[in-house]
């Protein structure tokens, strides 16, 4: 049985597709196989995988499927048994579908950037996750390249008990640019910064779920 991994943010614009995509391309090219569960009626994840199909690139072992409400378990428990991982992205402002898939989760990854109303906004994401007693890690997202915000940042959390992974994504028109190719950054510029950050997260988030198994 793969792992369900949730990205939930309550905020719009805190980049929950991109991390997803993103993150699920890292894994895809280190040779797991994953699936990408979208669970907001936009369909952006939906978007993306028909332009990946469009030009040809490969989808052996990766999926993706559309669900929300009563359908949600059940197509992400069927993903589960032939995947990996399965990532479900969330819709903002939707509580009841984010509670609905925190449920899901071995892991919830909550994407913040770097400004206290946005670090702010993550409580009500929090309290969900806590209430569903689910493991959730803050994953620091469109990082400045310059100045020590995030190592602040991650101090004053850890006092509140909220746990943050260490690597963090940067600013990068690279993981932007990849997205329009139906392509992760990990494929479209594997030796830019943008992949490096993004191998280091797929890298973190697997030992802290094997550290649980």
């Amino acid at each position: 049985m793969g792992h369900i991994i949730t990205i939930a943010q309550q905020k719009g614009g805190a980049g929950k597709t991109t991390v997803t995509i993103q993150l699920a391309m890292a894994l895809y090219a280190a040779g797991r196989s994953v699936a990408l569960l979208d669970s907001d009626p936009q369909g952006s994840l939906a978007t993306w995988f028909e332009f990946r199909q469009n030009n040809g690139l490969p989808c052996e072992r990766l999926s993706q499927r559309q669900a929300e409400g009563w359908r949600l378990s059940s197509e992400a428990r069927q993903l589960a048994k032939d995947h990996d991982y399965v990532f479900i992205d969330t819709p903002p402002h939707a509580e009841k579908t984010a509670i609905d898939a925190i449920k899901l989760s071995d892991i919830v990854l909550l994407p913040a950037q770097l400004s206290p109303m946005d670090i702010w906004a993550v409580n009500p994401t929090l309290n969900m996750a806590r209430g569903q007693s689910r493991d959730f890690y803050l994953v620091l997202n469109r990082v400045p390249p310059r100045g020590k915000m995030a190592e602040e940042l991650r101090h004053a959390l850890g006092a509140f008990d909220v746990p943050v992974f260490q690597s963090s994504l940067g600013n990068r028109q690279d993981f932007a640019s990849s997205l329009i190719l139906g392509k992760g950054v990990i494929e479209s510029a594997p030796r830019g910064r943008a992949a490096a950050e993004i191998k280091a997260l797929a890298k973190e988030l697997e030992k802290e779920i094997k550290s649980r198994a």
